[in-house]
């Protein structure tokens, strides 16, 4: 019997580090920024926290990420893997959400992060069925996204073939300049990546 024809894909981003300068800019109390200010008050979407607290690189993979999903009918194509668990980018948090979020260890061993991100990606699956691709933009050089992940997804999950020896800034420019183009990457499996392969900076899209 031949394999189902994979027709779309959404795709999994991975967090914002809210450990940096900009990050406790908006957890510390005396943040006067408009988003801190709503973050201590009415809340701000995830999706712009993020890039707030990133930059280059989360704004590069929530506007590529946006531009290119191509989802089933009826499912959310970006998803934001956090610290308890999938969020879409427009979920609105609040200063102790993101507390709380960012007070869990992104670790493959985590259970506290494993529980409720595998249960959400088992959700996932059966939301998407067996004709989607999962397209990971995050980092492949530890085991904490492509573990959990690849457990749920195996071969469907791909990964950008130019992130490949980029750091993040790199990344975020490329990520940019093609949604500029409106040209899409090249993906590999992730399960076929064994260790990330130095490359020219100068990563291309197709």
């Amino acid at each position: 019997m031949s394999k189902p024809v994979i027709r779309s894909r959404i795709f999994l981003l991975s967090p914002a580090n809210a450990s940096g300068v900009n990050g406790q800019r908006l957890l510390g109390p005396t943040g006067q920024s408009d988003l801190a200010f709503r973050l201590r008050h009415s809340g701000a979407p995830l999706g712009e926290v993020y890039r707030f607290i990133s930059g280059l690189y989360f704004r590069g993979k929530l506007d590529y990420a946006e531009q290119f999903k191509d989802p089933p009918q009826g499912v959310s194509g970006v998803r934001i893997i956090t610290g308890i668990g999938l969020m879409l980018p427009e979920t609105v948090v609040t200063l102790s959400d993101l507390q709380r979020i960012s007070a869990t260890s992104i670790d493959a061993k985590n259970s506290s992060y494993r529980q409720p991100l595998d249960s959400d990606l088992l959700r996932l699956r059966d939301e998407v069925g067996d004709e989607t691709h999962v397209i990971l933009l995050g980092s492949v050089a530890t085991s904490k996204y492509i573990t959990p992940i690849t457990e749920v997804f195996a071969e469907r999950v791909l990964y950008p073939k130019d992130f490949l020896g980029l750091g993040d800034m790199s990344r975020g420019s490329m990520l940019l300049q093609c949604c500029a183009l409106k040209r899409e990457l090249e993906y590999l499996p992730v399960v076929a990546i064994v260790r990330p392969a130095r490359r020219s900076p100068s990563g291309q899209c197709r």
